[in-house]
């Protein structure tokens, strides 16, 4: 729980080619405090947290329960930001802040199209992120007040997101640092 962590989890997701990687990689750089970037689709596939590889979709089978026991002792220390398409997996005790990345479809395909995804996977994800899926997703399995929609099209709305993030950190710290100070006038 929150309570107990020094530093807050957090998760930025959303459909591939919005952004994540990329406003993960600058959140490490601005924070104030020491982040720790997990792109998870990598750890799954560095770690063999899989059941195999999907030739249709392209990607990894992941092992929810091999993920999660290898993400579970970095989590309870906090100081993490976990960078996936999805967010459901992750139990919301360990989770202090969602942001969704959001794209307009057409800016989306292109991104994608420039990765080379095969032309099935690009209309899937085109279609989830009209259809807003994984923001659906996030605001179905964590509180709403973490849940945080961002706007991810240009190198603006990336200095921005990120300059949010680290004000959204500046104040988790202050009121965590007041309820740990609670805490210990309990003892």
């Amino acid at each position: 729980m929150a309570a107990s962590r020094s530093f807050p989890n957090i998760i930025i997701t959303g459909t591939p080619g919005t952004g994540k990687s990329t406003h993960a990689q600058l959140l490490v750089q601005e924070s104030p405090i020491t982040l720790k970037h997990i792109n998870v689709g990598d750890l799954v596939k560095d770690q063999g947290l899989h059941e195999g590889f999907d030739e249709e979709w392209q990607s990894y089978t992941v092992d929810d329960d091999k993920l999660l026991d290898e993400l579970e002792p970095l989590a309870d220390r906090g100081g993490l930001i976990l960078d996936w398409h999805t967010c459901d997996i992750f139990p919301e005790r360990w989770i202090d802040l969602v942001i969704v990345l959001r794209c307009d479809h057409t800016l989306l395909w292109e991104r994608l199209e420039k990765r080379n995804y095969p032309l099935k996977k690009i209309q899937e994800n085109n279609e989830a992120e009209i259809m807003g899926v994984v923001s659906d997703e996030a605001r179905e399995s964590y509180q709403s007040q973490v849940v945080v929609e961002l706007t991810s099209e240009s190198m603006e709305d990336l200095q921005g997101n990120v300059s949010r993030m680290v004000e959204w950190i500046r104040n988790w710290l202050d009121n965590n640092a007041v309820a740990h100070a609670n805490q210990l006038d309990r003892i």
